[in-house]
């Protein structure tokens, strides 16, 4: 097992300090770096407090070379940074530590709930944003101090918690993830703030209810997510509702995760893809898993759980799925920023799940988002608000294709492929990839002329492998689609 070298955070090790990717929560800042001053230090500590707190270790390269900060004159100006130049009083505790003989200094910063910090000396303010450190303008100062005024929901007490309700596997699966054998599981939840001590007993806060309870519905309403297929692309009310399956989850948000995952994959339909490189026919999914799983992660990170009687919503349409969660945008993100920027909600579910390995970054997500959709080469995701909510859609290529296309076909055409020209191919994979096409739509896609595709087509058509949907003999407007069987 590792030595961990921080009494105030178990999973901090050597290797850890040396090797995790700098993030949200976490900083190198090294001796030969440019304006390693004790403003710049003050400067990253602040982006932190205005953030979801972190560890700022100075003393470790990005290269992660552990270095000594004995060798610096002005140690004493780095010890009392957080008094000389942020405003207001801040919750940051200094631990030192020796490595190796190297005297190592790791920041450990509370996030903040309310006020907003600034330098003392200039009054700018600074927030953390993935790896990263904003200086805010006063628009978004202002968007700042709104959005922490929401993040209250997360520190009230639930005092009516009967802690039986307890999932104690899955905290000791947190326990181990942080390498946490000095205490309890109580003691766990008290330094992650999410329990308060008071009199030798625990009080739970909603974070804690929300992410380790087994039943959180019992305290909070709506800490679910429900499942709506509906038949279409279009939900119905009245004598033509359209909703032929409605699933509701109940569980802590990580089991949430986890069920969600098994019964999307089950539900989700797979579609083939034409290699034209290859000439085979791939398997893809409906929806690639990156994509729909961070969507659901996200939208239980954002949700606004003091908006009561709304759950998260997965609406699985025949084209698409949408995913939406309650509450607006969070400070600092916009529709249009949305890949960039982060600014957790609810910071203390989203620490324990990055924990436990679901949530790397917000922001970082998101991108996944997109990046996953556009290699199956789907539509990329489109963000909105409607009615209080952000809703995320994600749709398929399925209603593209064509569904009921026969195995057999498949194998006929994987098997004369190589011996088709460049042409044939063209049609052939523009035929699978957009369910139909004219002569005319063809030649133009191809470059070549419309007798040459024509004659390419009755030869298909002779090998049974595609079908021309017109009655006429002469119809420029006839449709050739690949053969169902």
């Amino acid at each position: 097992m590792q030595t961990v070298f921080s009494k105030l955070n178990t999973i901090i090790t050597k290797e850890y300090l040396q090797q995790q990717r700098e993030n949200q929560y976490f900083e190198r800042k090294g001796l030969g770096e440019k304006e390693i001053k004790p403003t710049k230090i003050a400067e990253e500590l602040i982006g932190m407090l205005n953030a979801d707190g972190g560890v700022l270790v100075f003393g470790v390269s990005d290269s992660g070379e552990i270095q000594d900060l004995k060798s610096l004159n002005n140690l004493e100006s780095y010890r009392k940074l957080a008094f000389d130049f942020i405003e207001p009083p801040c919750a940051i505790e200094l631990e030192e530590i020796e490595i190796d003989g190297n005297l190592v200094f790791l920041f450990h910063v509370e996030q903040e709930l309310e006020r907003v910090f600034q330098r003392k000396d200039n009054q700018k303010v600074y927030l953390r944003v993935s790896d990263e450190n904003r200086e805010l303008d006063r628009e978004r100062v202002r968007k700042l101090e709104y959005d922490k005024m929401i993040r209250h929901f997360e520190e009230e007490i639930v005092s009516n918690f009967d802690q039986n309700d307890l999932d104690e596997t899955l905290l000791a699966t947190y326990q181990e993830k942080l390498n946490y054998s000095k205490g309890s599981f109580f003691d766990l939840l008290n330094k992650r703030h999410l329990v308060d001590k008071k009199e030798q007993k625990y009080q739970f806060k909603n974070a804690a209810i929300l992410l380790f309870a087994k039943d959180p519905e019992k305290y909070i309403p709506s800490a679910s997510v429900r499942y709506i297929r509906y038949q279409g692309t279009e939900a119905k009310v009245g004598e033509e509702h359209n909703a032929i399956k409605d699933e509701r989850f109940e569980n802590n948000i990580p089991n949430l995760i986890d069920e969600l995952r098994v019964f999307l994959k089950a539900s989700f339909k797979d579609y083939y893809f034409l290699d034209i490189t290859e000439g085979k026919f791939l398997k893809v999914p409906e929806y690639p898993e990156a994509a729909w799983l961070e969507g659901i992660v996200n939208a239980l990170c954002h949700r606004s759980y003091n908006v009561q009687g709304n759950s998260v919503y997965i609406k699985h349409f025949d084209d698409r799925i949408e995913i939406s969660n309650s509450g607006p945008l969070p400070a600092q993100v916009t529709i249009e920023n949305i890949k960039t920027e982060r600014f957790a909600r609810n910071p203390r579910l989203t620490r324990v799940l990055e924990d436990l390995g679901y949530v790397r970054q917000l922001n970082e997500g998101v991108s996944r988002i997109y990046e996953s959709m556009e290699r199956s080469m789907l539509s990329l995701p489109e963000y909105k608000e409607r009615n209080g909510s952000v809703i995320l859609t994600l749709k398929n290529r399925i209603s593209d294709h064509t569904k009921t296309i026969d195995t057999s076909i498949m194998k006929e055409i994987e098997r004369n492929f190589s011996k088709y020209n460049e042409t044939q191919k063209n049609i052939l994979n523009y035929l699978f990839h957009n369910g139909s096409a004219t002569v005319l739509e063809l030649s133009e896609h191809t470059k070549i002329n419309e007798n040459t595709i024509r004659s390419y087509l009755n030869a298909f058509i002779t090998e049974n492998l595609i079908d021309r949907q017109s009655v006429k003999k002469r119809d420029i407007n006839a449709k050739y689609i690949i053969k169902k069987r």
